[in-house]
């Protein structure tokens, strides 16, 4: 009879501690895996730079190899494709160069480093300098505005951000709303909890930037209600791109007076019908009395058997806070105040105000 590779009073005494062991092997394996992986993703981001790099000090070594200009690199996209197959298209020769553009400090903050050589430093130690992967970069590249670029490079590595994440906080305009936000560590922090949860209060994007408008100085409810019409492809991406419009002035009758709602949308995910109102200044309690008002006719009279009950949205220029939740508190129906902006301010004035945010998140972990 074949003996047991375990005698059988250790096999029961140690199971557990035996499964363990697997537990730790089994962790320590993805935890190699990834390093690995993060290790290539390295490598081959400082490859590619490396590649813009010789391209750029090729084109400026004279004049006649700058006058190539896009037939250079058609001809090295071309053999390279033929020598290493796919990667090498026009398309990503031209984003290796760019690359090297965008990020020249790279070579001097590594030569510094390693100061034992005015050399070039090699792939390894360049690679140290880029801790995002090469999809991450490719993205960046395609932000036009570098305080932005910058902005989005250092959260996506705090938060540590997939390419999908990212994508979708720079289409979120989280660099915009972080910056006209009163809370700036407050929206640093929030970010890094992720979306998956479909509420109102992170569906609906606080503060909004309107700027598109090109709303001037003065104008007035009517003047903004136009604006946001004549521009609703903008206004419905910027609220968070899941809305779709119902109509505007929408007509209500209580007794004998008559009211209207200024713009009513439907909200696909959460399923509920928006009331939203439009003000030009700050925000006073009467408008929260009057939202409430209307929201209660409408989950009587406008809302489908199978629909959330609506929520209510009070567009301003300016909510205090205390006011906002003293008035709201309590309330049966569920209702967002949003500030919003038509003109961003001073970019670098946002930036260092954001970076200022950022450190005391930083101190307070």
């Amino acid at each position: 009879m074949k003996k047991s590779a375990i005698p059988p009073k250790i096999a029961s005494s140690t199971a557990d501690d035996y499964s363990g062991l697997v537990g730790d092997i089994e962790n320590l394996l993805d935890a190699a895996r990834r390093s690995t992986v993060r290790a290539v993703n390295a490598l081959m981001t400082a490859t590619y730079w490396q590649i813009g790099r010789r391209i750029v000090e090729f084109e400026q070594s004279g004049k006649k190899r700058a006058d190539y200009g896009k037939r250079l690199l058609e001809k090295l996209s071309a053999d390279l494709s033929s020598r290493f197959g796919r990667g090498f298209g026009l398309v990503q020769i031209n984003t290796m160069r760019q690359f090297f553009i965008t990020y020249p400090a790279i070579l001097q903050s590594a030569i510094e480093e390693s100061q034992t050589s005015p050399q070039p430093p090699d792939i390894g130690a360049l690679a140290t300098h880029f801790s995002l992967a090469w999809t991450h970069y490719t993205r960046l590249l395609r932000l036009t505005n570098p305080l932005a670029r910058e902005f989005y490079e250092i959260e996506a590595l705090r938060g540590g951000w997939s390419v999908r994440q990212l994508e979708r906080q720079i289409a979120s305009q989280f660099y915009e709303r972080t910056a006209l936000s009163k809370n700036k560590t407050a929206m640093l922090t929030q970010v890094g909890k992720g979306n998956d949860a479909v509420s109102a209060n992170e569906e609906i994007r606080d503060p909004l930037v309107l700027e598109f408008l090109g709303l001037k100085d003065e104008y007035s409810e009517t003047d903004l209600e136009a604006a946001l019409i004549e521009h609703l492809e903008g206004f419905l991406m910027d609220m968070g791109g899941a809305f779709a419009f119902v109509g505007r002035q929408k007509r209500l009758r209580i007794d004998n007076e008559w009211f209207r709602v200024d713009l009513l949308f439907f909200h696909r995910r959460l399923r509920s019908l928006v009331v939203i109102d439009l003000k030009t200044g700050p925000l006073k309690h009467s408008d929260i009395g009057q939202m409430h008002l209307y929201l209660n006719y409408a989950r009587a009279n406008w809302c489908e058997a199978d629909e959330n009950p609506p929520i209510g949205l009070i567009l301003c220029t300016e909510k205090g806070e205390s006011l906002a939740r003293y008035a709201l508190e309590g309330l049966p129906n569920p209702t967002l105040i949003r500030e919003y902006r038509t003109v961003l301010p001073d970019e670098k004035r946002l930036a260092a105000e954001i970076d200022i945010a950022r450190r005391k998140l930083n101190d307070h972990f």
